[in-house]
């Protein structure tokens, strides 16, 4: 192939991750709300304060979507119950789970695997096994970034089923 096949190819290829990023970030919202807190009417009307908060309001209640944004983290509902949870059990039992991710079994993967409603937990912690220097690469790497490690293992891999129910 010539260059200008491959920078074709390259173009190509680099248009629909990108279109997904801003799928993903146009399904997330900015994390800013007015009054009316997170939903649908904080994606329409922002968080401009005044009356236009009681338009965001009406129409948070009438297609009531704020429980399922703040469950899956999207409309502008911060970052859902999966990663909230993670992050509390990582800050918690950081240890314990080190060490049952490098077994791929024990108490703490089932954990993880209830927390982020995962199908079989088996399947998790090979999952997590296979990636532990990515999860733990040192041990100055914060819970932040533990978590999101351990996120991006079990939400990245559809086979895992996680978050379905």
């Amino acid at each position: 192939m010539n260059r200008i096949t491959l920078a074709l190819v390259a173009a190509l290829l680099a248009v629909p991750a990108a279109a997904a990023d801003q799928t993903a970030s146009a399904i997330k919202g900015t994390g800013r709300y007015g009054t009316a807190g997170c939903g649908l009417g904080s994606m329409a009307f922002g968080n401009t304060p005044g009356a236009v908060q009681i338009l965001a309001a009406t129409t948070n209640g009438t297609f009531g979507n704020q429980t399922f944004g703040i469950t899956t983290g999207t409309s502008n509902c911060g970052s859902g119950v999966f990663t909230a949870g993670t992050k509390n059990f990582v800050d918690a039992n950081r240890e314990a789970l080190a060490k049952d991710i490098s077994r791929g079994e024990g108490e703490a993967i089932g954990a993880l695997t209830v927390i982020n409603a995962c199908e079989n937990s088996h399947a998790v912690g090979a999952a997590l096994q296979k990636n532990f220097k990515a999860i733990f690469p040192s041990e100055s790497a914060s819970n932040e970034d533990v978590t999101k490690a351990i996120l991006d293992t079990l939400h990245g891999d559809a086979a895992l089923g996680c978050g379905r129910s």
